[in-house]
């Protein structure tokens, strides 16, 4: 079985007590333009295998990052979603923070609903991201990646979203209706921002969600829908860190990685599961 990291963890590290569990989640289901995600959670754990050890001025491979099977997505969508919130739900009850790598977005349901129920408490989203994600449904197919938030925000948790750039009109009506927060590419590009303070209210436990089509295509190319406009490397990950200052991270997840045959943008999305690792 491949391992996160595997090349630098010492046999301590890489134990099951390890304060990172990652989950790999080959999920391919509601792709709508580029395909490939399936592929996204191995390329991530074989690049990361020529990563250092330390990022930034942290070194969190030092608390461990145990590896675990990947999930079968074989089975039909409810079921998937079961299966990961099963996985998440174990790690956080177990004091650990799930990394689940993916996969399509749809995924974030099941991880979110298995941390919430081990959680038991009110915690917020911080979502970076090409597309806001809120459609009702899309395809007719209820637990798409262009519905995910959606189905979240249904379930009362508060979402932040950074870097958005492709919406329609229902999403646009979601935001207002469901009070989602949200600063979008545009806005961040153009103006050079790296650091945006949350509501005062928002929850003090996060789970993050990091598409990596919020990237800028030319930082990000290996993904189903790239969309011109991006967020820079070092932007979309200081959004994160500044959001979790003075917060708690629960989780978060790295998904909608298609390798396209360039290693460069496996090992920038494993670089990126690393850095927010750093960060939690």
């Amino acid at each position: 079985m491949s391992v996160f990291l595997d090349s630098e963890l010492t046999e301590i590290e890489r134990s099951e007590n390890a304060r990172f569990r990652v989950i790999p989640v080959p999920l391919e289901r509601t792709v709508s333009y580029g395909a490939g995600t399936a592929n996204g959670p191995n390329a991530i754990i074989e690049a990361s295998n020529e990563l250092e050890r330390i990022t930034g001025h942290a070194e969190p491979c030092v608390e461990g990052i145990f590896t675990e099977q990947p999930i079968d997505c074989d089975a039909d969508l409810p079921t998937v979603m079961e299966n990961i919130a099963n996985r998440t739900e174990a790690a956080v009850r177990s004091g650990k923070v799930p990394v689940t790598l993916g996969g399509e977005h749809s995924l974030s349901y099941g991880a979110v609903m298995g941390v919430a129920r081990a959680l038991g408490q009110p915690f917020g989203m911080v979502q970076i991201d090409a597309h806001a994600d809120l459609r009702e449904a899309y395809q007719g197919e209820k637990h798409s990646h262009a519905s995910v938030m959606h189905l979240l925000t249904e379930k009362g948790i508060r979402l932040a979203q950074f870097g958005v750039r492709a919406f329609s009109t229902e999403e646009a009506k979601s935001r207002l209706k469901n009070n989602i927060f949200h600063v979008d590419a545009e806005e961040l590009v153009t103006g050079n921002i790296h650091a945006v303070d949350l509501p005062d209210d928002f929850p003090e436990l996060i789970y993050v969600s990091f598409d990596v089509d919020g990237l800028d295509p030319s930082l990000m190319p290996a993904t189903g829908t790239p969309v011109p406009g991006g967020l820079g490397y070092y932007q979309a990950l200081r959004l994160v860190e500044h959001s979790l200052k003075g917060r708690r991270c629960v989780g978060f997840d790295v998904v909608e990685l298609a390798p396209n045959g360039s290693t460069a943008w496996d090992f920038t999305a494993a670089q990126i599961v690393y850095r927010l690792m750093a960060a939690c």
